[in-house]
């Protein structure tokens, strides 16, 4: 006498549906995961966002952006963050002619972000240049490739962002 297959499957589980607090959680565990950074920075990224005149989830976006490793990351110098992350540690990248190799370092409007000359023939910033070629550089950088630079035009704005990240959500769990 066989087995009856379909009188021993496990019972199906229903998915609860997620509350309003594991909503903002994911989106703040999201953007941490998205931009590499730990939950104490993440928090005064926040403090200093909600300082800052203009909706605090936008203004915490931006102060994300520009990380000086997620600038060298959308300009393509990197594949990744984290490698963005480890070149400007390695100091391989300059702002404004001068070596930092602190990779939370906040970009401002008008400086020059370039690849040290001691690192232009380094074989991961050439992989990251020639993978990057079909990937579109935000409006608020300039790329000068011939000479492995790009300069900061603007700060960005939340549309100037292409993460799916809701930043309202992250404000409203710090705010409670």
């Amino acid at each position: 006498m066989g087995i009856n297959k379909e009188s021993h499957r496990e019972p199906r589980r229903r998915r609860r549906q997620e509350s309003e607090y594991g909503m903002q959680l994911r989106e703040k565990q999201k953007a941490k995961f998205i931009y590499g950074v730990l939950e104490n920075q993440f928090h005064g990224y926040y403090e200093l966002a909600k300082k800052n005149p203009g909706i605090t989830g936008d203004n915490l976006m931006s102060i994300l952006e520009t990380r000086l490793d997620n600038v060298v990351f959308r300009l393509g110098f990197a594949r990744t963050r984290k490698e963005a992350r480890q070149t400007v540690r390695h100091g391989h990248i300059t702002v404004n002619g001068q070596r930092v190799d602190i990779p939370s370092y906040r970009i401002k409007k008008g400086d020059v972000i370039a690849v040290s000359s001691k690192a232009k023939d380094l074989l991961p910033i050439k992989e990251s240049l020639i993978a990057s070629e079909h990937t579109a550089v935000p409006a608020w950088i300039e790329l000068d490739l011939d000479k492995l630079q790009g300069t900061v035009l603007e700060l960005p704005n939340r549309d100037q962002i292409d993460l799916d990240i809701d930043a309202q959500l992250i404000v409203e769990l710090y705010s409670k």
